[in-house]
Formats: structure tokens, sequence, C-alpha cells
């Protein structure tokens, strides 16, 4: 039994090492640490290689976009944090507006399309309208990240629920368990940020 362990650990160690990563990088997004986009820029590297195995390749082009927005963030953040002359510059968590939100959605119906008829019309992808949903919506829930909007963490929980159920039926068991606790920090990290813009108001 153990030498079968270990021989899984070497098999998938790739996707073991995303996985805790990634568990790192959902506990500093709670935290609001700054440390999150490094700790996800790495995550999103190993992932590139586990997608790709798998071939869920619309999951495995946003881990470059990932890849791009996390140094985006990373700069945003500092750059409120480290700014001496405004001590209330610091980039505070705000509630969607009815012009976001549209952005938002014709953002990612507009992404699903294109995404959609790349995976079927150009690759193998088994699964290309989950896919093509789980991708469009992670990139506006990423971008929500990067400006700190609450309802981000709703956006996530919907992408981390499906995105578990895919990687299970992919036999990506770690992934799945990474995806699983993904939603129920998701649920948590909704509430705890609304707690917390109730007390700075």
């Amino acid at each position: 039994m153990a030498n079968e362990i270990f021989n899984w650990i070497l098999a998938n160690y790739i996707e073991l090492l995303g996985t805790i990563t990634g568990l790192v990088f959902i506990f500093l997004e709670i935290k609001e640490n700054s440390l999150l986009w490094p700790v996800g820029i790495i995550s999103s590297l190993l992932y590139i290689i586990v997608f790709y195995e798998s071939k869920i390749y619309a999951d495995m082009s946003i881990q470059f976009y990932y890849v791009i927005i996390s140094i985006y963030g990373w700069i945003k953040w500092k750059k409120n944090s480290n700014n001496i002359d405004n001590q209330n510059s610091e980039l505070k968590i705000t509630r969607i507006n009815g012009k976001k939100a549209l952005f938002f959605l014709f953002t990612s119906i507009a992404i699903f399309i294109v995404i959609s008829y790349i995976l079927i019309f150009y690759t193998d992808s088994p699964i290309p309208y989950l896919d093509a949903s789980i991708t469009s919506l992670s990139i506006i829930a990423t971008l929500m990240l990067t400006q700190k909007i609450l309802e981000q963490w709703l956006v996530w929980i919907v992408v981390n629920t499906t995105s578990s159920i895919v990687c299970f039926e992919r036999e990506l068991y770690s992934t799945t368990i990474l995806f699983a606790v993904y939603t129920i920090l998701s649920v948590s990290g909704y509430i705890l940020r609304k707690k917390i813009m109730k007390g700075r108001n």
C-alpha cells in the first residue's frame, strides 16, 4: 500500500505541488496578503503542465492569464499599500455596481463564446462548454479580485464547485480536493469580507 502511494506521488508530484501552492494562495487571499500573487504565479505555472496533460485546454490557457494578472495585481496591491503620502490609500473592499456588473456579464459571455468555438473546432477537448464556462468566469473573478470587489467570492464559488466536478471526472484527485477546499474557503471568504465591510462602515 505504501509503495502504491509513493508511486502515485512520483507520478503526480507536479499536480501535488500545484495543489499545495493553490491552498497557500487561497489562505493568503483570505488574509488579504499581497504574497498571494507570487504564490499564485508558481501555482499557475505548475497547472499549465497538469491541465495540458489532462486535455483541459481552456483551463490550461487561463493559467497564462493568471500569471499576467497576478503580476498586475501584485503591483496594484503593493502600490496602494506603499503609498506613504496617503494612509487611506489602501485598496478597500467594495461592492459591485450596476455598470461593472453588466460589463463583467457581457465580457464573460463573449469570452465563453470565443473559447467554446476554439475548443470545439480546434482541439480534442472532451468538455468544451464546461471548460469554456470555468475559464470565462475565472477571468472575470480574477479581474474582480484585483479590484477587491466583494462579489468575486460568489463567482469563485460557482467556478470552484464546477472545477472540482470536472477534475474528478478527469481523475485529477488532489486537484479535486483543492477545488473542494477552494469552494469552502470561498464561502468563508465572502462571509468574512462582508463582515469586514460592515465593520468599516
